[in-house]
């Protein structure tokens, strides 16, 4: 999926391509903030996942930093121009102690300059270190959202454990939303789990007779009755295997493209957001279009849009 025979048209500028973390001036602040994170060595299916940053990055040069005018809520096209972003590279060996050690440090640098900071994974094994550097000694009144197949409360360390691990860190279990939690693909004991932690599970289908929209809202003021700061967990494998063949574990009759660019932008636009992953996605495992790793590439400017919109 590569870039170089993009056509060049100075009308029609790409989106992509933003500096550094370290080209802010002393005392600038960025209004976002991309990590990469690519972990993969712990993951539970064998997985190319340390690719994907480097991937979603080059993807992002397929589209425009531009929003439409829509009727009845902008009136005129809007660039995402107007916002910083800036890029602060990717994390070195992400994996093991030594290598969540760097994470949790690359992302609290970075949140400590931007507003927001998304994190581009790598597997699920992530959320953990990024949630952990972003909320500092915040933890007690933070909140997670994850938009995910699965529960990942599993014991150990790997990509189906990170909430499990967030839990026995300190985060309150009534301050954690599941989104899109499946049939088939969990186990009763991890259901239980859940329901012991005080979770609040919100099953695939709920989302056939509520949008998004009103779904994701609620979960913003469960995850933030603390007071906190909240994360949100984008993993891909939610969606429909039709739209994300390169997630591993994704299944036929998982969420559309447009729920999950739905969600992204919806937490951009909510202050409380400080922080978003978007995990396993295996760049190397993708359909020859590329299509998971452009539906990441896109949920990062879904997220800018929020901001945008704010």
């Amino acid at each position: 999926m590569g870039t170089a025979a993009l056509p060049n048209d100075p009308l029609w500028p790409r989106a992509g391509d933003w500096p550094p973390l370290d080209a802010l001036d002393p005392g600038e602040r960025a209004d976002l903030a991309l990590v990469g994170v690519p972990a993969f060595s712990t993951s539970l299916s064998p997985t190319g996942a340390h690719a994907t940053p480097a991937a979603i990055r080059a993807a992002l040069r397929r589209y425009s930093p531009t929003l439409m005018a829509d009727r009845g809520r902008r009136s005129d096209a809007r660039s995402l121009d107007d916002l910083v972003v800036v890029d602060a590279g990717d994390v070195a060996e992400p994996d093991g102690p030594e290598g969540e050690a760097r994470v949790r440090a690359a992302v609290a640098a970075a949140a400590s300059r931007a507003g927001a900071v998304v994190a581009l994974g790598g597997d699920n094994s992530l959320t953990s270190p990024v949630a952990l550097g972003v909320w500092g000694d915040r933890l007690a009144t933070a909140g997670l959202i994850t938009l995910d197949a699965h529960y990942d409360l599993r014991d150990g360390v790997s990509n189906g454990s990170p909430v499990r691990r967030l839990l026995e860190a300190g985060l309150d279990g009534r301050r954690v939303v599941q989104i899109g939690i499946a049939d088939f693909v969990n186990s009763r004991e991890y259901a239980d789990r859940a329901r012991d932690a005080g979770i609040t599970v919100v099953h695939r289908d709920e989302l056939h007779r509520r949008p998004m929209d009103e779904v994701f809202a609620e979960a913003l003021e469960i995850a933030g009755a603390g007071g906190g700061p909240i994360h949100v967990d984008l993993d891909v494998d939610v969606c429909d295997r039709a739209v994300a063949p390169g997630c591993p574990a994704s299944v036929p009759g998982g969420l559309s493209a447009w729920e999950l660019r739905q969600a992204a932008r919806a937490a951009g636009a909510d202050p409380r957001v400080e922080s978003i992953d978007l995990a396993e996605v295996d760049a190397t495992a993708d359909a020859a279009d590329g299509r998971t790793v452009r539906l990441a590439a896109l949920c990062v400017l879904e997220v800018a849009a929020g901001i945008a919109l704010r």
